[in-house]
């Protein structure tokens, strides 16, 4: 098969990272409702218990796979790749990097174990997954797609969040180069607001950190995270549904020669334009947020 010559999902193998809610479940489900046979992992049993509970035969869950913890990569791809062999499976069609969290919280005051947690996943784990897949993706003419958000703007307090997809999109822009002579093409899928659980917490994330810095340092930012996070409540009303993203990926997948790059959701089309703009005015703007 040639770069870029996907256009059926009959039997199509996919691994989609962090299925135990949000867009990474969404997005398993849609895919195996849709004719691919999907591995979907997660770090708990009880989420492998629930995806079997679905009752649908093409929806594999894989468990356990904490991406922060790289020794489970390996026996996830070992259980994958005799799967495929089971079913008689030439390589692997679609590796879909979806996993990863994070919390809201000015730079000063950012917990460091939970950054450094976010970073083995989100940056080192996506890469070791990468690494670890490519062999069967080369062996299909596989698609990699690399769920983020808009990582190229500085907003304010999510930089947790945003420094890792940051890191992402390098990753992934170099990667499509030094994979120019192969079959395997990298699609980002950038997602504005998308209503998650994770994303539906920042009032009590804002007031649990607020607890957890001195008095005297909270003064500083109490005021203007109190009200980012009643900013980010009309937000969150706004948020678009997963499934739109799961539309996205099939879409991605479907199509004959994907775009590098789709935004999808609230907000994504606005953050892309943001990019545009010189550096300084794209600080004045987000500034006023603040």
């Amino acid at each position: 098969m040639m770069k870029g010559q996907m256009n059926s999902s009959d039997g199509k193998a996919v691994v989609v990272t962090g299925c135990s809610s949000g867009i990474g479940r969404q997005v398993a489900v849609t895919l195996a409702e849709n004719g691919f046979l999907v591995f979907a992992t997660v770090r708990k049993e009880s989420d492998a218990e629930t995806l079997k509970s679905l009752g649908l035969p093409s929806l594999v869950p894989v468990c356990p796979l904490d991406l922060a913890n790289l020794e489970h990569i390996d026996n996830a791809l070992s259980s994958i790749s005799a799967e495929l062999r089971k079913r008689q499976k030439n390589g692997l069609d679609v590796l879909i990097n979806n996993a990863g969290g994070g919390a809201p919280a000015p730079v000063e005051w950012i917990d460091l174990q939970e950054f450094h947690r976010e970073l083995k996943a989100r940056v080192l784990g996506s890469t070791a997954m990468a690494q670890a897949f490519l062999p069967l993706l080369r062996e299909a003419g596989g698609r990699i797609i690399w769920i983020m958000t808009p990582a190229l703007i500085p907003t304010p307090y999510v930089s947790m969040i945003h420094a890792c997809d940051f890191a992402v999109n390098c990753i992934v822009r170099t990667l499509d180069i030094e994979l120019k002579s192969s079959p395997v093409s990298n699609i980002m899928i950038r997602c504005g607001g998308i209503r998650t659980p994770a994303g539906l917490r920042t009032v009590q994330d804002v007031e649990a950190l607020l607890q957890k810095i001195p008095p005297e340092r909270a003064v500083l930012y109490e005021k203007a995270l109190r009200e980012w996070a009643l900013e980010m409540e009309k937000f969150d009303r706004k948020r678009t549904a997963p499934d739109k993203v799961a539309a996205v990926v099939l879409k991605a997948l479907l199509v004959r020669k994907p775009r590098r790059r789709y935004s999808v959701g609230y907000m994504s089309r606005a953050a892309a334009l943001l990019e545009k703009f010189p550096q300084p005015v794209t600080n004045w703007i987000l500034r006023k947020r603040v």
